[in-house]
């Protein structure tokens, strides 16, 4: 969705420099503590074999494990886990009008040069990509087999980053592209590089308050942006977002089902287990369910249209 930093903050010459502290509403009680970070997101598709191959050949991750109906992706020379695919053979593909649940699974990688040679990489393999200027960050979107939305982004450097008032400024501003491209240099693409994390999940919900409500009041989350038409940016640690809602789906939308390509779960990492016992305190006062691990080391809650989110102890796995 195009919507330039004229549209949102109009003749704002600029903004102010978002320092530290400086931009950002908490919520009013437990608040994710700054070394958050995402984990990896799983996600049902209709055929494992082109789903492996597209997110091989088009995206450069490499197959971590694999075994019958699923297989756990991860970037080269890095064995983090980001992505799991598991098999629905014949699942519906993913639809945005109308459809809750998955807008985008965003990819950040360390930096524009890594950015400019992938871009590199999908002009030489002939790839469709959309991309926006954010400000914070500069973007290209892509959609798998399954039409699940894909984003490859580098971050601009924080110092660059700015706000208006207690908002931090993003938009969907032009690319430069060739500039994005210049900065690769010589060095030819090899595939997503160490480093490559999850950055952000960005979801079509049923109402933006309500999004509040769950994931900044309950989970914990910084309000970062919101005067986006339509959409609502969420960030722990001062990160301009890890999360990203939006109403674009249109009224009625429905959640997707069983028989669809969907996003089945994604994970946010806390430093430690008081932090996950605190989040599964607070889910519990603002009457949202939430199933704590026996360990105490992990939750899984859902999120009022039913998109599932597991928080853990950073460095556990899944199971």
């Amino acid at each position: 969705m195009a919507t330039t930093t004229n549209d949102i903050f109009g003749a704002v010459p600029g903004g102010e420099p978002a320092t530290a502290g400086s931009y950002g509403e908490a919520p009013s009680g437990f608040r994710l503590p700054d070394a958050t970070r995402l984990g990896e997101v799983q996600l049902q598709v209709a055929d494992l074999a082109r789903s492996v191959a597209w997110y091989e050949e088009t995206l450069g991750f490499r197959v971590l494990r694999r075994d019958a109906g699923r297989a756990v992706l991860a970037p080269h020379g890095d064995d983090r886990a980001l992505v799991e695919l598991v098999e629905r053979a014949g699942a519906r593909p993913m639809v945005q009008r109308g459809r809750l649940g998955l807008y985008h699974v965003a990819i950040l990688l360390p930096d524009r040069a890594s950015l400019g040679r992938f871009v590199r990489h999908l002009a030489d393999t002939g790839a469709r990509a959309g991309a926006g200027d954010h400000l914070v960050s500069e973007a290209f979107y892509l959609q798998d087999p399954d039409n699940l939305g894909i984003e490859v982004y580098a971050d601009r450097p924080r110092a660059t980053w700015r706000r208006v008032g207690r908002e931090l400024m993003m938009a969907t501003d032009p690319v430069d592209v060739a500039g994005v491209v210049a900065s690769a240099g010589d060095t030819p693409w090899d595939g997503m590089p160490a480093g490559t994390v999850i950055g952000h999940v960005h979801l079509h919900v049923g109402d933006t308050a309500r999004a509040a409500a769950f994931y900044s009041e309950a989970l914990g989350f910084d309000r970062m942006v919101w005067h986006y038409p339509g959409a609502l940016f969420f960030g722990a640690g001062g990160y301009h977002h890890h999360l990203g809602t939006n109403t674009w789906a249109g009224n009625g939308a429905v959640a997707p089902d069983e028989k669809d390509a969907r996003l089945v779960e994604w994970t946010v990492e806390l430093p430690d287990s008081e932090s996950v016992g605190a989040a599964h305190d607070s889910l519990l006062a603002r009457g949202f369910a939430s199933e704590r691990a026996p360990d105490g080391r992990a939750l899984v809650t859902r999120d009022p249209w039913g998109t599932q989110v597991r928080l853990r102890v950073g460095g556990d796995s899944r199971a």
